[in-house]
């Protein structure tokens, strides 16, 4: 078999293979061939690491601590923070590893595109997509109310400023949020020095806020006896079983380190920084997170939070009044640097697909002078401001978290791909056909071999076989110790890939089974002992066989390596799947309704117009040779 006869994507191109075709890890020689403007390489670690806290930490930690103290976990809400910063900790080594390797724009869509085909990356390129989109918008609703605090109260805006309810179609507009929305994207379009600097200077700003809570409110506490912490129901109220669920419902407060990846290629030293920035970043938010929370229920009874101004109240509670406009400054900090974070990354997965072919090239077009996707940058801003003006989309919320949820999961998946079964095909332009037909018929030998020496096992040393063309050919067992490494190495990728289905089956029916309360209990007991049988059978057959050769020389070398593969991944899909199945029925509801929406925009547009829809697939092995002759039939 040929490598036109192979795969060539031709033929791929109305079947549903097309849906499993893959593009070529990042390298030189691959961003050389794409041509195009590349964006500004400006950001170091520190950029980095203003970009992952101002995308995590929002407006949320203010309100969170008090309702997750008061309804799960008491005093034991540190540890929960912990739990939940450990939890993400497992996603951000994956991403780590990946960013590193593959330092290209679009973050979870590219690594997908690159391990497990074009299908999976477009759905969750286009979950993304609404994940930013309203959870930009969402962030810009909750400035107003933020706000209005400096103006005398609620409804205190300016009147131009301010909320307006129109009669009729019961719809309240926020002119403040739009506008907001607005400078964000005109900052974004400067270029990503100047915005990531202004960003760096916002979320230094909220750091202070927090750390003034944090001071103030352990001087405090020290003064008054930590009050919180002598609670007659103990430091675990609920249980373990109420702080490991304080640990589920405050994980979301650490989504938005992801925002560092999708930079990736606007990053200086990328094997070296990224992997360092989206460390320091999640350690970072977790330090905070935890101290906060320290302070918060140290001061008062976990049943005494206000669960709407956790912080506010407590320093009341002790007639630190004018701690409120310290804390709402940090709250709308938070939240412009949030949104900052929320609209950057967008435009950079759309600018990706647009690369691709998925999307229209509108969105590919780089500004050569600030070196940022403008067109996107434009279109998502106009696109967040007016449903920030328009909706109230706070309802909405649930499905940001399965956007991110799926990358998570999907990234996991990839890093077991990348050391299990890397892609061993590269696909290559149709230009290359007169480099590739000379070596088709060398490939179809080496198969022919490989073939013969299945047949040869056993067979004595002063024996001969004839081959199939006729020919007799002497000492077998030396070719059969020639081809044994290729037979051997086909067999553990087979049982690599099973395993990895294995593992995935089994994480899905296990989370699905023990979240579903509409089944009897003999059917839930069955399905989660036959879900976690095949977990576990995947999982021990990944431990037991090696990895593959092929993942030291993946994409670029010399950058951060995820440890404790396969069990760490593994974890981090269970986790994420568990958070996933029990987002609520609604919330999956609505984001299967634009999941649809992005199956026929796939259909009908993405796959007839992919870059890899006339490309040839050859092995890895041979690709250096075909590039090589190519270049001397050029010469």
């Amino acid at each position: 078999m040929g490598f036109n006869e192979l795969a060539s994507g031709t033929e791929r191109r109305w079947r549903i293979q097309s849906l499993m075709r893959r593009k070529q890890v990042d390298s030189d020689r691959a961003k050389a061939e794409g041509g195009g403007s590349q964006l500004a390489k400006e950001l170091s670690v520190l950029q980095l690491v203003a970009i992952g806290v101002g995308s995590t930490i929002g407006a949320g930690v203010y309100v969170l601590v008090g309702t997750v103290a008061r309804e799960h976990s008491g005093p034991s809400l540190t540890i929960s923070f912990l739990i939940a910063g450990i939890a993400a900790a497992l996603s951000a080594f994956c991403y780590a590893e990946l960013a590193s390797r593959c330092p290209s724009a679009g973050s979870a869509y590219h690594y997908s595109y690159i391990c497990v085909g074009e299908g999976v990356a477009w759905l969750i390129g286009w979950a993304l997509i609404l994940e930013y989109t309203i959870g930009g918008s969402a962030v810009a609703r909750g400035i107003s109310p933020n706000l209005a605090l400096f103006f005398g109260g609620p409804d205190s805006l300016p009147a131009f400023l301010a909320r307006v309810h129109i009669p009729g179609i019961d719809v309240v507009v926020d002119p403040c949020a739009a506008l907001l929305v607005l400078i964000i994207t005109g900052l974004l379009c400067l270029g990503i020095k100047e915005s990531s600097s202004v960003q760096a200077f916002v979320t230094s700003l909220n750091v202070c806020v927090m750390l003034f809570v944090i001071i103030a409110g352990g001087y405090i506490g020290f003064r008054s006896g930590w009050v919180g912490y002598t609670v007659t129901s103990g430091f675990f109220p609920y249980g373990v079983n109420g702080m490991l669920a304080g640990s589920a419902t405050v994980f979301f407060a650490y989504i938005g380190f992801d925002s560092v990846a999708s930079t990736a290629e606007e990053v200086k030293s990328p094997q070296r920084d990224l992997p360092v920035g989206i460390a320091l970043a999640l350690s970072i938010c977790c330090l905070l997170y935890m101290m906060v929370s320290v302070v918060v229920v140290g001061l008062v009874p976990y049943f005494a939070i206000n669960p709407d101004t956790p912080i506010s109240s407590a320093f009341a509670e002790h007639g630190v009044h004018w701690a409120m406009y310290v804390v709402a400054a940090g709250a709308v900090l938070a939240l412009c640097s949030t949104l900052l974070g929320s609209i950057l990354p967008q435009p950079r997965i759309l600018m990706a697909m647009a690369r691709d072919g998925l999307l229209p090239s509108f969105f590919s077009d780089v500004n050569k002078r600030t070196q940022v996707p403008i067109k996107g940058t434009v279109v998502t801003g106009v696109s967040a401001a007016i449903l920030a003006f328009f909706m109230d989309v706070s309802q909405l919320s649930g499905m940001v978290s399965v956007g991110t949820l799926l990358a998570f999961t999907i990234v996991a998946i990839s890093i077991l791909i990348l050391r299990y079964v890397p892609p061993d095909e590269i696909p290559l332009p149709s230009s290359f056909h007169e480099s590739i037909e000379p070596l088709s018929f060398k490939y179809m030998s080496e198969e022919k071999d490989v073939k013969l020496s299945k047949d040869l096992i056993g067979v004595n040393d002063n024996e001969k076989q004839s081959s199939g063309d006729g020919t007799s050919i002497d000492y077998p067992l030396i070719i059969k110790d020639n081809n044994q490494y290729k037979i051997n190495e086909l067999k553990r990728r087979k049982y690599a890939s099973w395993s990895i289905a294995f593992v995935c089956t089994g994480v899905f029916i296990l989370t699905s089974s023990a979240s579903t309360t509409c089944l009897p209990q003999y059917l839930v007991y069955s399905a989660c002992i036959f879900g976690a049988l095949l977990f576990l059978v995947g999982l021990f057959v990944l431990s037991w066989i090696e990895q593959d050769d092929g993942r030291h020389s993946f994409g670029h070398s010399g950058g951060f390596i995820c440890p404790l593969v396969p069990f760490l991944p593994v974890c981090c899909i269970l986790i994420n799947s568990y958070l996933l199945v029990n987002l609520g029925a609604d919330t999956w509801l609505r984001v299967s309704v634009w999941l649809l929406i992005g199956v026929f925009v796939y259909l009908f547009y993405g796959r007839s117009n992919s870059t890899l829809t006339n490309v040839i697939y050859v092995p890895v092995a041979h690709a250096h040779e075909i590039y090589r002759k190519s270049s001397d039939n050029v010469a």
